[in-house]
């Protein structure tokens, strides 16, 4: 008889919940073996189409199409039992229409099992993001600096440095929550400005590039692994894996040109019979 696993993903509401109490902590992951591994420590994981710039090489995450973001989304369900999976919907699938929008967030959350979605956009995207949550669709909003506009901003900037951009911003983040969105992520902000809509609104706000005032805070695993090769101002590297794999790699390329790997214990023998028994050799013994 197996054991069920009794423990519970983290919910939407339950993220919710944390508004004003402890961090959120969360990670982006596009595996399912590095699902396995950051999932005891972070209460939601964001399958984030950065995966397309990280894993993919493109230069942005525009190009990023919908069954990309189903088969990352997909992996990282199975590689995790308790964090809440949040998958981002990419550029051209949302944006349309909301009967568009819904249709696409239906098919990511039947098709990777994950608990919720996130859209880029503030104002703009409000009754999309309403028309979603009164459909059974949690929604994750994301307003400052949004990648998927990178062509229509001129680059990856930062936002609300000048407080003439503080009102606009302002009104995103409660348009967004009047809409329903469960929570937020407020990337590419002043600290100050990001501070202040965290205590503006009713709902988490996730930080990234913003304030430690916000209630929790997101980072793309592979940078603050050390895995990537520039990374913004905003990451701290808490690893460095990067250099740790190098060498790893080294050490392998010089024992196979030394013809020291593989050595006798990581290969196979021959079983051999005689009258009746078998007998083991090499690395089988």
């Amino acid at each position: 008889m197996s054991i069920q696993n009794n423990i519970k993903r983290m919910t939407a509401p339950q993220i919710t919940a944390r508004k004003g109490g402890d961090p959120v902590v969360s990670l982006t992951a596009y595996h399912a073996h590095t699902a396995a591994l950051i999932d005891p420590f972070v209460d939601f994981m964001l399958v984030g189409d950065s995966l397309g710039m990280v894993m993919h090489g493109y230069d942005t995450t525009v190009p990023v199409p919908l069954d990309l973001m189903i088969m990352h989304g997909a992996a990282v369900v199975r590689g995790s039992s308790q964090a809440l999976v949040v998958v981002d919907m990419p550029f051209g699938s949302y944006e349309e229409s909301p009967n568009i929008a819904f249709r696409n967030a239906a098919r990511i959350l039947k098709e990777t099992g994950c608990g919720a979605v996130k859209l880029e956009g503030g104002a703009h995207m409000a009754e999309t993001i309403s028309y979603l949550t009164k459909r059974g669709i949690p929604v994750m909003a994301h307003i400052g600096l949004t990648p998927q506009s990178v062509n229509v901003m001129g680059g990856f900037k930062t936002q609300g440095r000048k407080e003439k951009e503080w009102e606009s911003l302002e009104l995103d983040a409660t348009a967004i929550t009047d809409a329903g969105a469960f929570a937020v992520v407020i990337e590419g902000m002043a600290e100050l400005l990001a501070a202040r809509i965290t205590k503006m609104i009713p709902i988490p706000t996730i930080g990234i590039g913003a304030s430690v005032d916000c209630d929790g805070q997101i980072l793309v695993l592979e940078d603050m692994l050390g895995l990537s090769p520039r990374v913004p101002k905003f990451v701290k590297e808490f690893g460095n894996l990067r250099e740790a794999i190098q060498n790893s790699v080294e050490a392998y390329a010089k024992e196979v040109k030394a013809r020291k790997f593989p050595s006798r214990e990581h290969v196979y023998g021959m079983i051999k019979g005689k009258g009746g028994t078998t007998r083991k050799t090499g690395s089988d013994k």
